[in-house]
């Protein structure tokens, strides 16, 4: 059995989210369909939250500016840093050094990150999460293409697509 709230978010991706950003309407449905995947119920459960999570209330809306200074660095706080290690980070600042992120979808990315419940966030799980977020993000096309690709690209040198 897949007992990993990541494999959940990976499959439904794969499955249900690569050509529309939203799920399907019945949830019921998709959650039967999950379990008979090989997915736990309760790992299902903490993925439909998580997702939830990505349009929650508290998060700025698209448009709505973060005060970006150029040369303003982010900085990451100790728990942050345990999760998402040295490479994670400098993927992000690749990703919006090349306007694939901007200030707002960083900080979702890293929120969303930092819900997992994961002890470290490898570089393949985190290239996912932004892959995931954007999906979710109007107006991301360009930077949703690109990570994608790079996903993608990723999978296939590592011999697990076919």
């Amino acid at each position: 059995m897949k007992e990993s709230v990541f494999d959940v978010l990976v499959y439904l991706f794969e499955n249900y989210m690569d050509d529309r950003p939203e799920l399907p309407a019945n949830q019921k449905q998709l959650a039967l369909e999950l379990s008979e995947a090989g997915f736990h119920r309760g790992e299902i459960r903490k993925a439909f939250r998580w997702l939830d999570g990505l349009s929650a209330e508290h998060h700025l809306a698209p448009g709505q500016p973060l005060h970006r200074d150029p040369a303003a660095i982010r900085h990451y706080d100790a728990m942050e840093m345990r999760k998402l290690d040295t490479t994670c980070r400098g993927f992000l600042l690749l990703m919006e050094q090349h306007s694939a992120l901007d200030a707002r979808t960083r900080e979702l990315v890293i929120e969303r990150a930092m819900a997992l419940e994961l002890e470290e966030i490898t570089l393949e799980q985190l290239k996912w999460i932004v892959l995931v977020v954007l999906s979710r993000q109007p107006g991301a096309e360009y930077a949703h293409a690109l990570v994608e690709d790079m996903v993608y690209d990723d999978l296939q040198g590592q011999g697990q697509l076919h």
